[in-house]
């Protein structure tokens, strides 16, 4: 089985899948909320309102 993208990162780093998930929601919502890098980030497909660690 391939394993998943956060999986290996939490490996690299020593930390845990769901630290992992919420650093990357951390700075997802970082850059959400810069008006500069919003323009960017709305040309991103989500299933929601914005993008998250998993869609």
């Amino acid at each position: 089985m391939e394993e998943h993208i956060f999986e290996r990162f939490a490996r690299e780093r020593g930390i845990t899948v769901e630290e992992t998930r919420t650093i990357v929601s951390a700075r997802l919502e970082r850059g959400w909320n810069d008006p500069e890098k919003q323009k960017q980030w709305r040309k991103i497909p989500c299933a929601g309102e914005i993008p998250t660690p998993d869609k």
